[in-house]
């Protein structure tokens, strides 16, 4: 019998997918992935609807969450796996998230005019089918607008640090997104960290401060790590006694390369975060599901 196939980290139109939760788990299914976790943007009203249709389906659904966070003034993205998604600090915690994130449109949307751009706020939000306004739903906008030819170029020419629309994130801090996921009983992991600009040493003492604060894994596998990154983040799982997690960061058909269930299995020697004890307590997994 084949083992399960695991998809950690997606996306849906309660954030900043294009499928509607219901969606995303029917593509899924549709992909031969087993057990999916929904991790939409500082914002949970997603997984009420992904969770019934997983029942429907015969996925196992884990309800779970991104947070942003700011770290030595650069932004991280930690994904908790197994929340209660009712929990009143997490839900305090990402409606101040939200709240940054409504104001960040508006200035984005400011900067872009003074570059020409107008009716970016109304544009983006054209293309927003959930309560969160993120800087792809401007993205989105631009392709539209022909300022780009595609999502990825409009983040290179407008919204990197130095560009026309760019705005500093000003995050929850580690300690806080970390005790957020833990206090709504939820594993805590660092998203798709190869993707980060940080130096080798600036990484490693993330990694020390995340695991000192309680974060218990490491996202090795990601839709956006190379085969090369997937190896380089598997020694560090190692060396910082991190669970390893798998996710392809999903966020649409649009964008064939981050596929659900597209994914290599995890290198030698890592410690699945499904094979654990944690992963048992969070998510009521079944012992023959943690052994596989």
């Amino acid at each position: 019998m084949p083992a399960p196939r695991y998809d950690l980290h997606c996306h849906s139109t309660a954030s900043d997918g294009t499928l509607s939760p219901s969606a995303v788990v029917r593509r899924a299914a549709t992909r031969g992935v087993d057990v999916l976790a929904l991790t939409d943007h500082d914002e949970t009203a997603g997984l009420a609807e992904a969770a019934a249709e997983a029942r429907r389906t015969g996925v196992r659904f884990v309800p779970g969450i991104e947070l942003s966070v700011t770290w030595s003034h650069q932004t991280i993205h930690v994904v908790g796996l197994g929340i209660d998604p009712e929990n009143p600090g997490l839900l305090a915690g990402t409606a101040r998230l939200r709240a940054f994130r409504d104001w960040r449109a508006g200035e984005i949307a400011a900067r872009l005019a003074k570059h020409g751009i107008d009716g970016a706020l109304e544009g983006a939000r054209r293309h927003s089918k959930g309560a969160i306004l993120s800087r792809t739903h401007f993205a989105h906008f631009l392709v539209e607008t022909g300022h780009a030819k595609d999502v990825r170029q409009v983040f290179r020419r407008f919204l990197v640090h130095g560009k026309p629309g760019h705005v500093a994130g000003e995050w929850a801090s580690l300690e806080e997104g970390v005790g957020w996921i833990t206090g709504a009983g939820g594993l805590a992991v660092i998203a798709h960290p190869a993707r980060y600009r940080l130096s080798a040493t600036r990484l490693r003492q993330l990694l020390g401060a995340f695991r000192e604060l309680g974060g218990i894994g490491l996202e090795v596998v990601s839709g956006s790590h190379s085969p090369d990154d997937n190896l380089r983040m598997a020694l560090l799982a190692r060396r910082f006694d991190l669970l390893a997690s798998a996710g392809s960061d999903f966020h649409g058909p649009e964008n064939p390369w981050y596929e659900l269930g597209r994914l290599p299995e995890l290198p030698p020697g890592c410690r699945p975060v499904w094979q654990s004890v944690a992963w048992q307590q969070a998510t009521g997994a079944l012992p023959a599901e943690r052994a596989s």
